[in-house]
């Protein structure tokens, strides 16, 4: 962090003394006003809901310009990486701050690649569950169950506790996630194979059975590892911040990555793609494409609670830059599959074309984002829509490792502990019980 110059100067109508509050220019983005000493100098506090205009920490890992429609990897537009690299050199990048040599490359991947299987006794531990349950309850504890089973990487002073840590749960939610699902349609779970690619193995281990040989579709993996890509890192989204919250603390990183899961799950934030594929298939039922009209009346009336989702984004005022790549791979797959024909495929499309048109959406700037286009993928591939959440889990715990390593390196860091606006009663005497 860079002091500037300019110092911000809080006054008060009150005829309390003024304070000079100190101001950090980033590399990029806006400055930011340092309110450390206020409660110590004023006895007040700031008072921001959500944290929406309060930076919670200094990072290097990820930048967005919302406005824009701008995301930065470690300085790398996510057009770039997508095009040019795969998920694993984005996890090496996001972990390490730079990209890959060929060397570096071999030996990540040769270290995730010996690392993907899991304890046996996570079968056990996997039969607890109902086989109803979402994949996201199922998720949430097989990952805080990590801890029990690899105890001898908790510590997280330890820089090489936190490095196998690393590699271990980027290299086992492939395995945890496949078989949560293996285990909800009753089919035996199917082992990683090391000779394929991270994405390869992961559709190998959803969709193989020991009755046949299973040969990975290219196109598909492609479009596999590309979700992966884009959904690896956000800034300081709410599971994020839960992770670091919580690891704040000091507990070991099983269990913060796991609260990350539990906080991804809200359809607020992970489930939005699940969201839209729901909504895909109500839209379906009133009647398809025929009813569209009908649906986005509904949309446009406020008096309706009718919500158009997979359409536009809380941080993204203009387009959504992974939404243009994820088109570009939906498009792809369903000409590889053969799709374009199929009924709610057709009507997706049309929801797309009106909201890219319709002047309604075009001035709300509500066009379809990353969630929109990436439930279409994972229906396509053939992926049910409860586990869209969990992929998405899979592919963002290489963020919330970075970013949980980086916050336990911080000289400043702290545990979290936000502050509050007390409205209650004010202090007042216990009756005895006859007497209340």
């Amino acid at each position: 962090m860079t002091p500037s110059d300019v110092k911000a100067t809080l006054s008060f109508s009150d005829g309390s003394p003024q304070m000079e509050l100190p101001l950090y220019k980033g590399t990029i983005g806006p400055d930011v006003i340092d309110i450390r000493k206020l409660y110590a100098q004023t006895g007040k506090f700031t008072y921001d809901p959500g944290f929406l205009s309060t930076a919670s920490c200094n990072s290097t890992i990820t930048y967005i310009d919302g406005d824009k429609g701008e995301l930065l990897y470690r300085g790398y537009p996510i057009e770039q990486l997508a095009v040019n690299c795969d998920y694993l050199e984005t996890c090496y990048l996001l972990l390490y701050g730079e990209l890959p040599t060929p060397s570096q490359k071999e030996e990540f991947v040769s270290r995730v690649t010996n690392h993907t299987m899991v304890n046996e006794q996570m079968q056990f531990f996997l039969r607890g569950f109902r086989r109803d349950a979402h994949p996201m309850a199922v998720m949430t504890g097989l990952v805080g169950a990590l801890s029990a089973f690899y105890h001898d990487s908790t510590d997280i002073n330890n820089p090489e506790h936190r490095e196998i840590a690393a590699i271990r749960l980027i290299a086992k939610m492939p395995t945890l996630v496949a078989m949560a699902y293996k285990y909800t349609i009753g089919q035996p779970y199917i082992y990683p194979k090391n000779d394929l690619s991270y994405a390869g193995n992961f559709m190998r281990m959803m969709f193989a059975t020991p009755c046949e040989e299973y040969k990975p579709n290219d196109v598909l993996v492609r479009a596999m590892d590309r979700i992966f890509t884009l959904h690896a890192d956000h800034e300081q989204n709410a599971s994020t911040s839960t992770v670091r919250l919580c690891g704040s603390s000091g507990t070991n990183p099983f269990a913060a990555i796991a609260a990350g899961v539990a906080c991804l799950w809200g359809p607020a934030h992970g489930g939005a793609n699940e969201a839209c594929l729901n909504m895909l298939n109500d839209i379906q039922q009133m009647g398809g494409v025929a009813k569209i009209g009908d649906f986005i009346k509904q949309v446009k009336d406020k008096s309706s609670n009718v919500k158009l989702m997979g359409f536009g984004h809380r941080v993204y005022k203009n387009y959504d830059p992974r939404a243009k790549l994820m088109r570009e791979t939906c498009h792809e797959v369903l000409g590889e599959l053969g799709l374009h024909d199929d009924p709610l495929f057709k009507l997706a499309m049309e929801l797309e074309k009106i909201a890219l048109e319709d002047e309604y959406f075009v001035a709300r700037k509500l066009y379809p984002n990353v969630d929109f286009y990436s439930g279409i993928v994972q229906r396509a591939i053939g992926i049910p829509v409860p586990l869209f959440t969990a992929i998405f889990a899979l592919a963002r715990t290489v963020g919330w490792i970075a970013q949980l390593n980086e916050m336990i390196g911080d000289p400043e860091y702290k545990i979290g502990r936000p502050r509050q606006l007390f409205v209650g009663a004010t202090k007042r005497d216990v009756k005895p019980i006859a007497q209340r």
